[in-house]
């Protein structure tokens, strides 16, 4: 097997676990090489018309040329939809595949990939696979079939011009085979700038407020005009080939052309060549030669289609997250017991060494400690986003990994500092996730919003539950994003509830608002709290002190401060 044909059976593997839609296909091919085979009968005729205007106009061969045409074009149309409907199922496909893989992936890949790298992979790459298929792969196929009848043909009326004309052939592929390598290593080049940069101003976009707080736009800019600098580059060394290419071709298929005309206008000269069959043999030539050019445009195309499907089989390839499957419980009452777990992003380099501590049944655990001691990565193992390299983490009696993805987190509810939202309206994201959604009537919605604190505002505005957030929620205050999060945690009816100090970043009395919520939707669930001031923390039934990815202390808050040096110098700092 050569390199080339080891490179071609993923691509090939790929389409075909798609389900390509055959018929459309094999329909869609069948009418390219109709439309191919009347094409070739178009000079025969106009041979004939040629021929015969020295002695009259022949009606009936007018009229057999203008139904050819027509029935060309007929066939032409159908089958170029039958193949374009084609491509865009089998990319349609492509995407649902890497969609379904992508949302199925864990958190650790996002952490180590660009967001805007990923949609470039499901939008670029896969639509460069479409128009291979629905584009360049007929225009391949009915090339070739154009090229061998013409020439068939050509031998046929006269086969020394025929063999004139072939001197082109090897000039021409000498031509393309080195450009078309060259523009393989480009085009490679030019899919990975482009997602690259894709990732890039997604990046800048998505954190607009905080680019624009840092007066940080002349950063951006430059660093904008990098990447677009980088895609020029890439884009005027395609144009260079192209400029190579196209001129070269034209030039070898003109002097072809010329030697024709000149030679076959000596043999009319002499009798031994009708007028109409060198007209015929120049239409040949021109239906040979539109097929030779658009080879290297197919080549190119292939190239880069083998590039992007190594990408795309990349992900594909990814082991989705572990514990879709698993068993169902119901962990109403159950304790949380979490033994000898530890865990690092980076090997070598522990976040989480060696942490036990248990958590029963409604009681409010609190996770204290300096910053970048390990709290949120422990929040991110309790919640699965991550698996212990040691350890376990067990739900009465049974491991958690041993519960469907599903089931563990349909019973966690978790408010976080920013309140994260999806675009859209306020019942949109108060039902997010939910598979029962569209059945949760406005009564029920309004009783959670009240039950939060946030029906008020909701019912301030003109669109009510049907207000649009804007993207990120940003047509909200940070209170009001916190009150529709503990509505939609309310909603849940969770039975484990984990808090990254909801209330840090609040005013005064959006805080006072949003405590008085929290504190009700604590009421008889196990309660998880990362503090980052000791003040809301204070009442915790178990305080975990967490210090370089080690626990140095639990007890109570009078606990700590008598037996805990640094919670003592915490507490002293902050509640003084």
């Amino acid at each position: 097997m050569t390199q080339n044909d080891a490179g071609m059976k993923p691509f090939i593997q790929l389409i075909l676990s798609t389900k390509i839609p055959k018929l459309a296909l094999t329909l869609g091919l069948v009418g390219s090489i109709l439309t191919t085979l009347v094409g070739l009968t178009i000079p025969l005729l106009t041979r004939e018309l040629v021929d015969g205007f020295s002695v009259s106009i022949s009606g009936w061969l007018v009229a057999v040329i203008a139904i050819v045409f027509i029935v060309q074009a007929v066939i032409d149309g159908g089958s170029t939809y039958l193949l374009g409907y084609t491509g865009q199922v089998v990319v349609a496909r492509l995407r649902e595949q890497m969609w379904e893989k992508m949302i199925r992936l864990p958190v650790s890949y996002y952490d180590q990939k660009a967001s805007g790298e990923s949609v470039s992979r499901v939008v670029n790459d896969t639509g460069i696979v479409k128009d291979l298929i629905s584009q360049h792969f007929p225009q391949f196929i009915t090339g070739i079939i154009t090229i061998f009848g013409a020439v068939i043909i050509l031998l046929v009326m006269d086969w020394r011009m025929t063999l004139l004309m072939l001197i082109s052939v090897p000039v021409t592929v000498g031509i393309m085979i080195p450009l078309g390598r060259q523009m393989s290593k480009i085009s490679r080049g030019l899919q990975d700038e482009t997602a690259d940069f894709t990732g890039k101003i997604q990046q800048t976009l998505s954190e607009i407020r905080l680019m624009k707080a840092s007066n940080a736009e002349t950063f951006e800019s430059a660093k904008g005009k990098g990447g677009i600098k980088n895609l020029l580059m890439y884009g005027l060394k395609e144009m260079r080939i192209f400029a190579i290419v196209g001129p070269l071709i034209y030039l070898v298929m003109m002097a072809v052309i010329v030697v024709i005309i000149g030679y076959g206008g000596i043999r009319v000269a002499e009798g031994s060549m009708s007028t109409g069959s060198l007209v015929a043999f120049l239409l040949y030539l021109f239906q040979i030669v539109f097929p030779i050019t658009s080879f290297a445009m197919f080549f190119t195309q292939l190239q880069k289609a083998k590039g992007a499907t190594e990408r795309i089989i990349g992900i594909t390839e990814l082991s989705p997250e572990d514990g879709r499957d698993g068993e169902e419980l119901d962990i109403t009452g159950m304790p949380v017991h979490v033994r000898n777990v530890s865990f690092a992003y980076e090997a070598g380099e522990p976040i989480i060494s060696n942490v036990s501590f248990d958590a029963a049944p409604g009681e409010m655990v609190a996770f204290a400690g300096p910053s970048g001691g390990g709290k949120s990565t422990m929040f991110g193992l309790l919640e699965r986003f991550y698996e212990p390299a040691e350890g376990s983490i067990f739900i009465g009696g049974t491991s958690i990994t041993d519960l469907s993805m599903n089931a563990w987190r349909s019973q966690i509810g978790y408010v976080s500092q920013d309140s994260p939202m999806m675009a859209g309206t306020i019942r949109d994201n108060l039902t997010y996730g939910l598979e029962d959604a569209g059945s949760i009537d406005d009564e029920r919605l309004w009783e959670v919003a009240a039950m939060a604190y946030a029906e008020p505002f909701i019912r301030e505005f003109p669109e009510g539950l049907d207000t649009q957030v804007g993207e990120r929620g940003v047509k909200l205050s940070g209170g009001q994003r916190q009150r529709i999060a503990i509505a939609r945690a309310f909603l849940r009816d969770p039975k484990i509830l984990m808090m990254d100090e909801a209330t840090a970043s609040l005013d005064s009395q959006s805080e006072a608002i949003v405590q008085q919520a929290l504190s009700r939707l604590m009421e008889g669930r196990t309660t998880f709290i990362i503090a980052h001031r000791l003040s809301t923390i204070v009442d915790a039934d178990k305080i975990i002190f967490i210090e370089k990815g080690r626990i140095t202390g639990i007890g109570t808050h009078h606990q700590l401060i008598e037996t805990h040096p640094l919670y003592r110098e915490f507490a002293e700092q902050q509640l003084a």
